[in-house]
């Protein structure tokens, strides 16, 4: 068994660990906070870019539009898939960066030819010692998500997918349920599926009359990047606060596996002390013993 002093500084370092994990736990609390105030305050702006998509298809179901393209005519295993993928600046998060990798290499391996437009630190360090098509270029930090991040990466993303370059754009992130569950996803944002946007009306109820100026066409150019860009600072926001959420229950799980060492290390530096107590008191006696026999 270690000795008094050889335990005593064990618990001082755990106690000094304890402190960091605290202060992360509290750190973590107060940017998820945050971030789920501010999703929520951005949520109505892009819930109506939705409505208004809606609004449309369900006068002109029959609109033709390049974001609508399936491009049918293309085979799976030719299809080329840009997938944003979210994970996270620094580890410490539990198991939030393996879930995001883990699905991201599971649709690396399906048909097609798959190109990564990864964000994070965390993700771009692995996926760079990976045999995987991952643009070099793309080089944007998660934390503090903002509206012009987000509309740079789907102008970005946009751009290829109307110069043919990509046939299908997803996004893979994770979306907080509640404060213990979190869901790894992947969504696809182009192209776009009207059947999503077309909410089943009765024939017989009357319709609002929209005027659309100067053309169907000209006012979803304009909509639907916006929905795009709102969608991707959506799962940006989400993503965010998952992460915080994760880091949140890794320290608090941290704090209380050291509170439990210091318990279990307390009792054996109580033991230790006490052995160390009687042995000098026996030796006191033995020296005591010795002198009055001389």
């Amino acid at each position: 068994m270690a000795n008094a002093k050889e335990i005593q500084a064990r618990m001082k370092s755990i106690q000094d660990t304890m402190k960091i994990t605290n202060a992360m736990y509290m750190i973590s609390s107060s940017k998820m906070k945050r971030a789920k105030q501010v999703l929520a305050d951005t949520e109505p702006y892009f819930y109506n870019m939705q409505n208004a998509v809606s609004r449309i298809l369900r006068h002109m179901p029959d609109v033709d539009h390049v974001f609508f393209d399936t491009r049918p005519h293309i085979e799976i295993q030719d299809r080329k898939i840009g997938c944003i993928v979210v994970t996270a600046d620094k580890g410490l998060a539990g198991a939030y960066n393996h879930n995001v990798i883990k699905m991201t290499e599971e649709m690396v391996q399906e048909e097609g030819h798959h190109k990564l437009y990864v964000l994070g630190i965390v993700g771009q360090q692995y996926f760079r010692k990976k045999d995987v098509d991952m643009d070099e270029q793309f080089h944007y930090t998660v934390q503090k998500p903002t509206m012009h991040r987000a509309r740079v990466i789907a102008r970005e993303v946009v751009e290829k997918f109307l110069e043919g370059d990509l046939d299908e754009v997803d996004i893979i992130y994770t979306e907080m349920e509640n404060a213990v569950t979190m869901e790894t996803k992947r969504v696809q944002l182009l192209p776009l599926k009207k059947a999503a946007f077309i909410p089943q009306v009765p024939v017989d109820v009357q319709q609002e009359i929209i005027h659309m100026i100067p053309s169907t066409k000209e006012v979803l150019d304009q909509v639907i990047p916006n929905y795009i860009t709102g969608n991707i600072y959506g799962c940006l926001v989400e993503s965010y606060a998952s992460e915080n959420n994760a880091r949140m229950t890794a320290m608090q799980s941290s704090t209380d596996n050291a509170k439990e060492m210091l318990r279990d290390l307390s009792i054996q530096y109580n033991r230790a002390r006490q052995a160390a107590i009687t042995q000098e008191i026996t030796e006191v006696i033995a020296g005591a013993k010795a002198q009055k026999r001389k």
